[in-house]
């Protein structure tokens, strides 16, 4: 009798790790049944041309064939508001099938704590796939330009280009008008830090805040070889090394409350090129669409194109952008209140 309670019990343990691994293949089988022949919207919150443009494109390329199934993925640009509309187009109307993911500003994740009116979505449902990259956001202005220093910023009245409500570009530029005393004008609507480049050149804005260096150093390197342009400030953690003497938004105040302020934006900087999928796609494939996000970053073709275009690729996990997330979230409601009001003209 004993011989036999042992005999099942090991039975039922072989059992049951034969019916796991039962369960994990056939949602392995059922996830390469879905994606097998399928076509993936990668959708990119920016014009082409600019740093999230490149970034969307350059995961697109090599991701696909970590999915199971291997669909094809087709990157599709949907601008406007600053990749707002991006980010509520997947929140709320795409497919909730796996079908359709996204990349958009870094600041979107913020967007909802800091502008609840304008964005119809909620950050923590997003299910966040991770980030290629963290980033060092720049206030730049033209060579031309009498704003050559932050000092001149705070004594000389010039104009920045803008995209829309919770874009880069116009949070840090109102950002550092509103909390720290910046003289510019802020004239919004451009379709990316792209076109907002160009206007610069033109001569139709004086700069703009919220490049990335990355950006800069793969899409306009010619900028920083010929002195072009005058680099202002840099919103980070840990100052850029090519840049030392250019001073971190930390360091221009030692108010507690405006360094929790800026803070709350510097935080985002370490999701500086987020992708999402929908809330609500089934378990299986959102597992699979990590795990494709997680070996693309590890894949030596991934970064050996990076690499030759002068991107940066330092990953933050799906796990870690929920964590970076949550911790955006708790911010404590009056610093909120006050950052989401240095947000407005």
């Amino acid at each position: 009798m004993l011989r036999s309670s042992r005999i099942l019990v090991a039975c039922g343990a072989a059992c049951s790790i034969a019916l796991a691994a039962a369960s994990i293949s056939a949602g392995a089988a059922g996830v390469e049944d879905f994606y097998k022949g399928k076509t993936v919207s990668m959708l990119i919150g920016y014009s082409v041309g600019g740093g999230y443009d490149l970034y969307g494109r350059l995961v697109a390329r090599h991701m696909s064939k970590y999915i199971p199934g291997k669909p094809t993925i087709v990157p599709q640009n949907l601008t406007g508001a600053g990749s707002l509309r991006a980010a509520a187009f997947l929140y709320s109307a795409a497919p909730k099938d796996g079908s359709v993911i996204a990349t958009f500003g870094r600041t979107i994740a913020t967007a909802p704590l800091l502008m609840p009116t304008n964005t119809p979505f909620d950050a923590t449902k997003l299910n966040w796939l991770g980030s290629v990259t963290n980033e060092v956001s720049l206030c730049l202005t033209w060579g031309a330009s009498p704003v050559k220093t932050w000092q001149d910023v705070l004594e000389k009245p010039i104009t920045m280009g803008g995209e829309g409500a919770g874009a880069d570009p116009d949070v840090y530029a109102l950002i550092y008008k509103n909390v720290f005393g910046a003289k510019w004008k802020l004239v919004t609507g451009y379709h990316g830090t792209n076109d907002i480049m160009l206007a610069m050149e033109r001569g139709e804005v004086d700069g703009l805040c919220g490049v990335s260096w990355s950006t800069l150093r793969s899409r306009r390197p010619e900028w920083l070889a010929e002195k072009k342009i005058n680099i202002i400030n840099q919103a980070a953690l840990k100052r850029q090394p090519e840049l030392p003497d250019v001073p971190l938004a930390l360091d221009l105040t030692q108010d507690r409350e405006k360094l929790q302020m800026i803070k709350l934006f510097l935080d985002s900087q370490e999701m500086a090129r987020p992708f999402a999928a929908p809330p609500g796609i089934p378990a299986d494939r959102k597992a699979a669409l990590i795990a494709a996000f997680e070996q693309t970053m590890r894949d030596p073709e991934f970064l050996s194109e990076a690499g030759k275009q002068s991107m940066d690729v330092n990953p933050l996990s799906a796990k870690a952008m929920d964590e970076l997330v949550a911790e955006l979230y708790a911010t404590p409601k009056p610093v909120v209140e006050k950052a989401a009001q240095a947000m407005t003209k």
